[in-house]
């Protein structure tokens, strides 16, 4: 059966001065959950896990799971550029009850495709009965993943799929073509849904989405039904939104004031939205939200 699994990728709150907001990040849990979507994306890139030390990791995993797993999956990214840290995040966010995790390639240094699958068997080992995601971001890690590799670490236990960022819908098909049928992929651009679904793809991980989640419904639904006036008018929706939010985690946040969920900031260096750019996400979010 196709799939048109949307996971959102989930923004983590932070005070002006640049101090962890957890009941902030609770707030945003909850409006997720509230969003009918299948998954949650939580400390990946949306949500700024670079700028996260251990302890807060732990206090952002274990809110999230007291606020989503009752509702939708969590998928917990871990990736470092060790193993070392990898696993140990892998290791709490365990105990904390997480069971599907995601983990981007070692990051910063370039490695090879030896070392990355030694990462690899190292974090599937840490996962024990749970799932994992392989984390595709070669624009930011600086490591890529052949089609070749991909197929080396879907043979590793517990490795269920992908998620691929900035790759061109021509790659993500060749990694269709090369891994097992029941390996799942998932595209990380949020326009996307139906073309990565038409390649092969099970879903999208949309940050987009954890502001403006209607849109991304009615696509969802709209490649379902197989209707094509409304699979055309919900595209458009969604490139609207995706066109003035984007990935812009500091949008998002406006998006979030907007909405009255919580007064959330960015702590990586972000610009802040423009006073063009406030009115452009306010009237989306009013629109589509």
């Amino acid at each position: 059966m196709t799939r048109y699994d949307i996971l959102t990728a989930i923004p983590t709150a932070f005070r002006r001065d640049g101090s962890l907001d957890l009941e902030g990040s609770r707030a945003i849990f909850r409006y997720v959950g509230e969003s009918g979507n299948e998954g949650a994306f939580v400390l990946g890139t949306t949500g700024e896990f670079p700028a996260v030390d251990v302890e807060e990791f732990t206090a952002l995993v274990g809110a999230a799971l007291d606020e989503l797993k009752d509702r939708m999956r969590v998928v917990v990214h871990v990736g470092r550029p060790s193993a070392f840290e990898a696993v140990r995040l892998v290791r709490i966010a365990r105990e904390l009850g997480a069971t599907e995790f995601a983990a981007l390639t070692p990051y910063y240094l370039r490695s090879s495709d030896d070392a990355v699958l030694d990462y690899f068997r190292q974090v599937s080992d840490a996962v024990g009965d749970g799932r994992l995601y392989v984390y595709v971001y070669p624009a930011r890690s600086g490591n890529p993943v052949s089609p070749e590799l991909l197929v080396r670490l879907a043979e590793l236990p517990n490795i269920v799929g992908a998620k691929v960022s900035e790759l061109s819908l021509d790659e993500l098909a060749a990694y269709r073509a090369a891994v097992p049928a029941d390996f799942e992929l998932y595209t990380g651009a949020d326009r996307d849904l139906i073309a990565a679904v038409e390649v092969g793809a099970q879903g999208v991980v949309s940050g987009v989405s954890s502001v403006t989640p209607k849109p991304f419904r009615a696509l969802a639904d709209a490649g379902r039904s197989g209707d094509d006036d409304a699979l055309a008018a919900a595209q458009s929706a969604v490139d609207e939104v995706v066109s003035l939010i984007g990935g812009d985690m500091a949008r998002m946040k406006e998006g979030y004031r907007v909405l009255g969920v919580t007064d959330a900031h960015c702590r990586m260096a972000l610009d802040e939205p423009t006073e063009a750019e406030r009115a452009d996400v306010a009237r989306v979010v009013r629109e589509y939200a």
